[in-house]
């Protein structure tokens, strides 16, 4: 027998897909829209979620027995803004200028509807070490929606991944010109950087997923 039982693998492995918290749930959207215009501002996002969600409902599942249930979304909101703070305060220590990028974002997070969402769905009735898995697969699922996102705005809008130039220089140098796929007559499509293109990528994403899983189509 593996580490994980079949379950226990599968509340990691369905948020990835069958379950994506973006693109079934339609929950966290908003980042989504706002932050993937760089990929390296998606990775960041991606990873921030991930230490809030899956410590998070460690936390409220330890604590679910002896938190009456009428302030249980005050001691939610407790838990996840306390982490939060700590994610805001490692950034601004150690990527300042990232945490700039993202600014109120980051804040932002006490209020992600997939944070919320898991801790009263699922911290709130198991254990904690079940309650690490589905927090760690719901940002995994999160996060791989936003760098896929991030990969294709950030390529296609500035020609570059994570700050490098990948598809050559627009500008080049005096005796030589553009380089790359630019010296071909590429542009840079300005649009891809704007949060409407956002949405279109997550739709494309959405279509393409469910083209593949008649299951999803017929639920809907």
């Amino acid at each position: 027998m593996g580490l994980l039982s079949k379950k226990d693998a599968n509340l990691i492995l369905d948020p990835l897909a069958d379950n994506n918290p973006i693109t079934i749930q339609v929950l966290g959207i908003c980042s989504a829209l706002a932050i993937t215009a760089e990929l390296k501002a998606s990775i960041v996002m991606a990873v921030s979620v991930m230490f809030v969600l899956g410590i998070g409902n460690v936390v409220i599942s330890l604590m679910r027995n002896i938190i009456p249930s009428k302030i249980r979304i005050i001691v939610q909101l407790v838990v996840v803004a306390a982490l939060v703070i700590i994610v805001d305060q490692v950034l601004k220590a150690f990527a300042y200028e990232l945490s700039k990028t993202l600014s109120v974002f980051v804040g932002l997070i006490i209020t992600n509807c997939i944070i919320m969402g898991r801790f009263e769905a699922f911290a709130l009735a198991n254990g904690p070490w079940r309650s690490f898995l589905d927090g760690i697969g719901n940002s995994f699922g999160y996060g791989l929606i936003l760098i896929i996102v991030g990969f294709f705005r950030e390529l296609l809008g500035s020609g570059t991944l994570l700050g490098f130039k990948v598809l050559g220089d627009p500008i080049g140098s005096p005796e030589t010109g553009p380089t790359g796929l630019y010296a071909l007559g590429y542009e840079n499509n300005g649009f891809m950087l704007l949060s409407p293109m956002a949405l279109i990528v997550v739709g494309i994403i959405i279509w393409v997923q469910r083209s593949r899983n008649k299951a999803l189509i017929e639920e809907n």
